[in-house]
């Protein structure tokens, strides 16, 4: 690898960082915010990215240009929601804060580059850098939220299905949660190349959605 391109992968490591960061302390907000102070007590219910980084899936993974990544999960026990929380509804709350987080922090990227074009046009002019940035701002939240929203453990998206599982179902769908994980990195290691044609089409429809509302 050239220097000139590990430079290159090196300063996306830093909207990564933000990305995921952002993404595991909504987890711990809003564990927090009904009642589970587990996050909060071990020093996750931060945005300082020390505390959520995972040396392989922060740091290594985007340097070999791997278009993925990951934080350390945030705790959640939902034995300690408040009174009134609905374990499996408090979980399912959880779960969709990290991607929804996500697809606000692509709404933010897409309106600082819309604003930029319309009120400072010279600054994107003269810095292709900024627009590349904005722009994999969008395209790399859009792609985050759209991965941890697959109904596959330990992903987000299979805490929200377990929620609104029929009861019928349940016990299948706990044997198959045995195997998630296996599932998830069998999906990785392909590149979800039997996935990639969805969620490619789900992914540009909300970039462009996202950009053609905040006007960039």
């Amino acid at each position: 690898m050239d220097p000139s391109s590990l430079a290159f992968r090196a300063l996306f490591i830093i909207p990564t960082m933000l990305s995921l960061t952002v993404h595991e302390w909504a987890h711990a907000w809003s564990a927090w915010k009904l009642g589970d102070d587990t996050a909060a007590r071990e020093g996750r219910l931060s945005l300082n990215p020390i505390v959520h980084i995972d040396p392989l899936g922060t740091i290594l993974l985007p340097l070999l240009g791997v278009p993925f990544g990951w934080a350390k999960p945030v705790p959640v026990n939902p034995a300690r929601f408040r009174r009134g929380v609905n374990m499996s509804t408090g979980m399912a709350l959880t779960a969709a804060a990290g991607p929804l987080s996500n697809l606000v922090l692509a709404v933010l990227c897409a309106v600082a580059l819309g604003l930029t074009r319309r009120f400072a046009p010279q600054v994107l002019a003269g810095d292709k850098g900024l627009f590349t940035l904005l722009i994999y701002g969008v395209q790399l939240n859009v792609g985050l939220a759209i991965f941890n929203l697959l109904p596959l453990p330990p992903l987000d998206g299979s805490r929200i299905v377990t929620r609104f599982m029929p009861r019928q179902w349940e016990n299948a769908w706990e044997s198959f949660s045995r195997f998630g994980p296996l599932v998830l990195f069998a999906v990785i290691a392909t590149g979800g190349s039997f996935l990639s044609g969805p969620i490619g089409a789900v992914s540009q429809w909300l970039f462009g959605l996202i950009r053609t509302i905040a006007g960039s």
